[in-house]
């Protein structure tokens, strides 16, 4: 199957998860604008300062928040931003880890 502009197949699973995810994605549309730059803040916040029973899970989420959103604008987003996605999520994981390794 090809992707609407017709330029790049869509697998069969992007089609589940992009279909799973268009609930949440519409929620989070209709939601005020701040909603989102909001709860990742809090648990960008929650990450660094937190005790790391708290902070780290917080991380996680906020990395797999940002892939979900990345993997659904994949196939929209060119070049420097793709990069940009992938080394915001590595970097917070790797922050996660950091603050595992020093308690």
């Amino acid at each position: 199957m090809s992707s609407p502009s017709g330029s790049q197949p869509v697998s069969s699973m992007r089609q589940r998860l992009t279909k799973i995810s268009y609930p949440y994605v519409a929620r989070l549309h209709a939601a005020p604008k701040l909603t989102l730059p909001g709860i990742t803040l809090v648990l960008a916040l929650a990450g660094v300062f937190a005790p790391v029973v708290i902070g780290v899970p917080a991380l996680v989420l906020l990395a797999l928040l940002l892939g979900w959103l990345a993997f659904l604008s994949w196939p929209a987003v060119k070049g420097g931003p793709k990069f940009l996605r992938l080394f915001s999520i590595l970097l917070i994981l790797l922050f996660a880890v950091s603050r595992i390794a020093n308690g």
